[in-house]
């Protein structure tokens, strides 16, 4: 079944609030979703304690709904205090916004992410170095792979980025709208279309949403 760890509601610039978000990726299959709104420091508390209300709900469904947050434009060299305070807030996923080709995301923003342990996923990374790629298999980052058009462009960088050092990667939608919402095999698709082989497509779309999730339960 379908793992998403990057989406949005209208707790930011998402089109539903997070239990209708639920709803419609139960619909489509889904057994887990993270709720990752975009974050700061102005408005991590009210993030978390808004979309934990809808996670009791979710699991009359079969839906595990996870509370998390996608930090995005925080100055790099403030990354790792702003990340700190959403795992002491309750975040259960963190989410960096990294330096997209279509976003004026500070240099030095992937960098920040990938080096600090408590970050779980870098979404869209753009044209990440082989060295940002290695410090996030070290610091076990997962890097995203995008079905999201204006940023999927450097899906194929990243992939081979991500292969060349053997970091994980796992694919979301950064669903801001239930048309993002993607099954099973649509998810596959867009790992291959990125240059993955069918094993490593599949880690991505499985093992390793699996294992952050796991990783959530544990923290």
């Amino acid at each position: 079944m379908r793992i998403d760890l990057h989406s949005h509601t209208l707790l930011s610039d998402g089109e539903l609030i997070p239990i209708e978000l639920a709803r419609r990726a139960a619909v489509k299959g889904h057994k887990a979703l993270a709720i990752t709104d975009h974050a700061s420091l102005s408005n991590l508390d009210r993030l978390i304690s808004e979309a934990r209300r809808d996670v009791e709900l979710a699991e009359e469904w079969g839906l595990e709904l996870l509370v998390g947050v996608e930090i995005t434009h925080v100055p790099a060299k403030r990354i790792g205090h702003v990340v700190a305070e959403a795992r002491r807030k309750g975040a259960e996923i963190i989410v960096i916004h990294g330096e997209t080709v279509n976003e004026p995301v500070e240099k030095g923003t992937n960098l920040a992410a990938v080096s600090d342990p408590e970050v779980d996923i870098l979404a869209h990374p753009g044209f990440i170095t082989l060295e940002e790629a290695e410090l996030a298999k070290r610091n076990e980052v997962a890097l995203e792979i995008t079905s999201r058009r204006s940023h999927n462009p450097t899906n194929g960088h990243v992939a081979m980025m991500a292969l060349r050092a053997g970091a994980r990667m796992v694919v979301n939608t950064d669903a801001h709208a239930p048309s993002d919402l993607i099954d099973e095999a649509t998810a596959l698709m867009v790992a291959r279309a990125a240059g993955l082989p069918e094993a490593e497509a599949r880690k991505a779309v499985y093992d390793t949403p699996e294992e952050l999730v796991r990783r959530a339960r544990r923290a």
